[in-house]
């Protein structure tokens, strides 16, 4: 088991700013862990919960940070990753930084 935490994007399968954000985390090398709400009910409940009772995808949750990046833009991630530690890559945060 790796030392750092994984980002983990909650996403549907029909949903554009999902893939957007799919794709930016690639071309960052940021690594992340995709969760589908259709394929796992506690993950609406959890994006539900940090988005005001809205399933709004693509949500993103890392060391207790969440948020939406529904109406995907570069700078709305790179903000993310900025706040999360994580805009450093290629990859992952030090839990030195």
């Amino acid at each position: 088991m790796s030392d750092h935490p994984t980002l983990t994007v909650y996403t549907t399968s029909f949903c554009g700013d999902c893939t957007a954000t799919k794709r930016a985390l690639e071309a960052r090398g940021v690594p992340f862990t995709e969760v589908r709400l259709e394929q796992d009910a506690s993950a609406v409940d959890f994006v539900m919960s940090v988005n005001d009772g809205r399933r709004s995808v693509p949500t993103l949750a890392y060391r207790g940070r969440a948020a939406s990046l529904s109406r995907f833009t570069p700078r709305r991630l790179d903000a993310f990753l900025d706040d999360a530690g994580l805009s450093g890559a290629p990859g992952s945060a030090t839990d030195g930084d």
